[in-house]
């Protein structure tokens, strides 16, 4: 049986790379499925995978600008036992290799199975990982030393949103969506070219602040 990278039963949490970052830096937070790649559903094959457009280089721009990139996305689909950790393995290297044929990489996958929905010990509600909680954002901010204040988050889910806002991220992109404010916590939408122009934008200023030593 092949060994992942699971901190508990329902929680994925896999350094990727070998790239290190000052304490102090801020980062990319992006969702996964409907965000990265194209939402199916609850993907459990890898041959239907395929990238969004214009986001490997949102992931690309954080690359250069010296930024980790965190995935944090929500696997329901293990707790309701559509498939198990082994296929959510094999699709999420498959989402890392497109992105790597596209020249961007990404740092942290952080995966959270739990849902009140599920079976066994991933038969869990509201779990404190699960989006829209901010766990995942919370563990990825302590294991890599990030500035969450400074930090992005781009998601497809109002639950993404509300994660990022409860984690204290100051900003956040909805793909799909509608501009709001929440608090100190601004949503930007991402549907067409010109928010995506935004996005690498504020992508690039991240880099342009550096970390503590």
């Amino acid at each position: 049986m092949t060994s992942h990278p699971l901190q508990e039963p329902g929680l994925w949490v896999e350094s990727v790379g070998a790239r290190t970052f000052a304490k102090g830096r801020p980062a990319l937070f992006l969702d996964r499925d409907g965000t990265i790649n194209v939402d199916t559903g609850y993907p459990d094959d890898p041959a239907r995978i395929a990238l969004r457009a214009d986001i490997a280089s949102v992931i690309a721009a954080a690359n250069h600008a010296g930024i980790p990139v965190v995935i944090v996305t929500n696997q329901s689909g293990i707790a309701r036992g559509y498939f198990g950790w082994e296929e959510f393995a094999k699709v999420n290297g498959r989402v890392l290799d497109l992105l790597g044929l596209e020249g961007a990489s990404v740092d942290m996958v952080l995966a959270c199975a739990y849902h009140e929905g599920g079976a066994g010990p991933l038969a869990v509600g509201d779990h404190p990982m699960r989006k829209p909680n901010p766990g995942m954002l919370i563990e990825a901010a302590k294991r890599l030393r990030i500035d969450a204040p400074r930090s992005l988050i781009v998601g497809d889910k109002p639950a993404d949103m509300e994660a990022g806002r409860r984690a204290g991220l100051a900003q956040g992109w909805l793909v799909d969506g509608e501009g709001s404010r929440q608090g100190n916590f601004a949503i930007s939408p991402l549907r067409d070219r010109s928010d995506v122009d935004g996005l690498l934008a504020a992508v690039t200023a991240l880099g342009e602040a550096p970390g503590e030593a």
